[in-house]
């Protein structure tokens, strides 16, 4: 006979189901609390850098490379043209002011100097003959004169005897009178004639005046004739250095072109270029300083070039005190350029954290150092070996600054 069997409850039957469902949502819950929950990266302490913040001394300051130039560098010109005949100084040698670096020569400077010395010559003997030819005419203006005078003299006084004899009778009326005009007309005579000597003697000094100007000036196209002859040798306009000779004997070198160039040594210079970042804040007169075995020498900022090139500028520093024994030129330093005054802040030493996350957050550490979770940042100013925190972290806590290119996108941090 046939058992009737008992229906089993759903929860048996589905018991196979109901199992898998349970762990399928236990799956998505883990997913969900997992993708919810931040994400961890376990990191060993000994592959990064952990450092405290501190309230310190912050100093804006610029570090550079700088390299030594001579303080002054003069071009040396030729005055006059002319083919090189002769190289005198040496690349590299030592100059005094007025030592000759080359001599050129000039045929044509040396025809128009001959031409010149014959114009003064000539110019010369010209102005002596006319000043003889003056000199002959004053005297015999001088001898008119004196003789004029004389014979006025003699017919004063003979019109003064002319007079008596008159009174006396002796004389008509009408000799008196002849007598009268002929004395008249030599007075009038004398004066004309001392006019002319006056006047004469004026235009004479004129005429000396500017034949002296004239010999005057001939005689210094002569000299500067002769300076020319002078320029053709080539110097020093300065002593220093002879750093190049830029020409070869027999080469034709044009008036005014380059053919050297001399360095000032008994001072320098440190030449750099600093980012355009800095172009508002570089002025003349910043101080500055390089280390070098441990001493600092003190500079100053003395010229600022404000055209930007490939995205930089140029500063030139001069010592302000002792130098480097060992300075010489191409030589490179290290150089700080202080921006301001030491002044009280919030800094952390710089680390590669700033190049991976902008500046815009940092890891800090827990109390016990165990772990350390991202937190935001704001970074002010900033020099080469610490930045200026303005908010995000205080005094006293401790942050990761290195290793940041292994951490991902890891929320938090696990140190063992």
């Amino acid at each position: 006979m046939d058992i009737k069997l008992e229906k089993k409850p759903w929860y048996i039957r589905y018991r196979y189901h109901l199992a898998g469902g349970v762990l399928f949502l236990a799956l998505i819950v883990y997913v969900i609390v997992l993708s919810a929950s931040p994400s961890k990266l376990r990191i060993d302490r000994d592959n990064v850098q952990i450092a405290e913040v501190k309230a310190d001394k912050f100093l804006e300051y610029v570090d550079v490379e700088g390299v030594v130039q001579p303080i002054l560098t003069i071009k040396v010109n030729a005055r006059e043209a002319g083919s090189v005949a002769r190289i005198v100084g040496e690349e590299g040698g030592m100059m005094r002011q007025g030592d000759t670096i080359l001599v050129l020569e000039n045929p044509d400077l040396l025809r128009s100097i001959d031409d010149q010395r014959d114009e003064w010559e000539k110019q010369r003997n010209s102005y002596q003959e006319q000043e003889i030819t003056m000199e002959q005419k004053s005297l015999t203006l001088q001898q008119q004169a004196l003789q004029t005078d004389y014979e006025l003299a003699r017919l004063r006084k003979s019109f003064a005897l002319d007079q008596e004899e008159y009174k006396m009778g002796i004389k008509s009326k009408a000799q008196l009178e002849v007598a009268a005009d002929e004395y008249n007309y030599k007075v009038k005579s004398a004066e004309l004639q001392r006019e002319s000597l006056r006047r004469d003697s004026a235009v004479t000094l004129i005429r000396r005046d500017m034949l002296v100007n004239e010999r005057n000036r001939e005689r210094k196209k002569y000299e500067r004739s002769l300076e020319r002859m002078d320029n053709l040798a080539v110097r020093a306009p300065i002593a220093g250095q002879l750093s190049f000779v830029g020409v070869t004997p027999g080469q034709q070198v044009a008036s005014g072109s380059s053919i050297g160039e001399i360095k000032v040594l008994d001072q320098y210079k440190i030449h750099t270029a600093l980012s355009e970042y800095y172009i508002d804040r570089i002025t003349t007169g910043l101080p500055a300083t390089i280390l070098y075995q441990g001493t600092r020498y003190p500079l100053r900022i003395t010229k600022v070039v404000p055209e930007v090139k490939e995205r930089t500028f140029n500063v030139d520093l001069v010592f302000t005190g002792d130098m480097p024994d060992n300075v010489r030129v191409g030589k490179s330093f290290r150089v700080q350029i202080e921006l301001g005054q030491p002044e009280q802040a919030i800094v952390i030493p710089r680390g590669n954290f700033y190049q991976a996350t902008g500046g815009q957050w940092i890891y800090r550490l827990n109390e016990a150092g165990t772990k350390a979770v991202r937190v935001p940042l704001s970074i002010g100013r900033q020099n080469p070996q610490q930045y200026e925190i303005t908010g995000g972290l205080q005094p006293g806590d401790r942050v990761i600054t290195t290793g940041y290119d292994g951490f991902g996108d890891a929320e938090e941090l696990v140190i063992h």
